[in-house]
């Protein structure tokens, strides 16, 4: 009787599977074993109980050192000198004068002061300074008077206003001279300023030492239209 073959039960079928589940317990086998790891209980790795033998630290306070004692003062040495010899001289002293009643004594001269003022000095800095009589405000009235009059035609055209600077100087009678304006602002106005001054009535000169001095003055002019 000749048996055949189940098909189903046939394992050669079967083998690539069984081979591949074979690899694969293998190789999980093989990384078992390498990840695996055993630790011995060595004396080297019973650490024990560590004593604490170490001592605190105690904080020392800075000792306090006392100040070095001051240095002795040493006092000065007192030493005797003996008594210096006076030495005595004879002084010859030969005064070869005869004084009679006919005697002339000499005049001594002086020389001039040289620090004598100069009689044409002008002085910028006097000790009494010069003023106009009737004083300054007398004086400004007068100015005032003078340019009501006389305010220049081409300065009211251009509407010139301002001040002009005129420089002078008062001699030892009162007069002023040398008139001129330092400082102007045109337009005619100049002119009538030094115009005006040297019309004025005279000032009291300035002094230096109690003399009357030549002395130079500076004063403003304003003019202004209405």
């Amino acid at each position: 009787m000749e048996l055949k073959k189940n098909p189903k039960a046939d394992i050669n079928k079967k083998s690539t599977l069984f081979l591949m589940m074979g690899l694969v317990v293998s190789l999980s086998l093989v990384f078992a074993a390498f990840e695996y790891k055993s630790y011995d209980d060595g004396p080297a790795m019973d650490l024990g109980q560590l004593d604490d033998t170490m001592e605190d630290i105690m904080e020392i306070p800075p000792t306090e050192q006392p100040p070095p004692p001051p240095p002795k003062k040493q006092l000065p040495e007192i030493v005797e000198i003996p008594d210096e010899e006076e030495i005595e001289e004879e002084i010859d002293i030969d005064l070869d004068l005869e004084m009679t009643e006919d005697s002339e004594i000499e005049e001594m001269i002086f020389e001039e002061d040289p620090g004598e003022e100069e009689v044409d000095k002008v002085f910028t800095i006097v000790e009494q300074q010069a003023e106009p009589k009737g004083g300054i405000q007398a004086f400004y009235d007068y100015v005032g008077r003078e340019l009501s009059d006389k305010y220049p035609r081409q300065a009211q055209r251009m509407g010139i206003e301002g001040v002009v600077y005129v420089q002078f100087v008062i001699e030892r009678d009162g007069s002023l001279t040398d008139v001129q304006a330092v400082k102007g602002i045109g337009g005619g106005c100049d002119e009538v300023a030094v115009e005006v001054v040297k019309n004025s009535p005279k000032w009291s000169p300035g002094k230096q030492r109690g003399r009357a001095v030549r002395s130079q003055r500076v004063i403003p002019i304003r003019f202004v239209l209405n």
